[in-house]
């Protein structure tokens, strides 16, 4: 069970865009997130007509490290450390400062 899960709201916590909000699009295998908004790159794109495609330059989200995203809990208003506990024998996820349930 991972601490972050796609469709989090998550909030950044380091780097350029320090205190911005947004949702986990995708997880990727080197420890690296995808979240909406966050960490937007200008990308230069050629043309392709086949496909549709107009050349020129695209604003797209680039990954950015899952440590310095925190889960965002809308009680407290700020970004947490998740942990687990055991309910009625499932593993879930918990807010490390107040011990609320992440997806309850």
């Amino acid at each position: 069970m991972a601490k972050l899960k796609s469709d989090d709201e998550v909030i950044v916590i380091a780097g350029k865009d320090k205190g911005k909000r947004g949702t986990v699009r995708s997880l990727l295998d080197n420890g690296r997130v995808v979240v909406s908004g966050v960490n937007m790159v200008k990308k230069h794109t050629k043309p392709n007509p086949q496909a549709g495609i107009a050349g020129g330059i695209v604003e797209q989200e680039a990954p950015i490290q899952a440590s310095n995203v925190a889960l965002f809990n809308s009680g407290s208003g700020k970004g947490e450390r998740v942990g687990y506990r055991m309910d009625d024998g499932k593993k879930v996820r918990i807010f490390k400062p107040s011990g609320d349930l992440v997806d309850a």
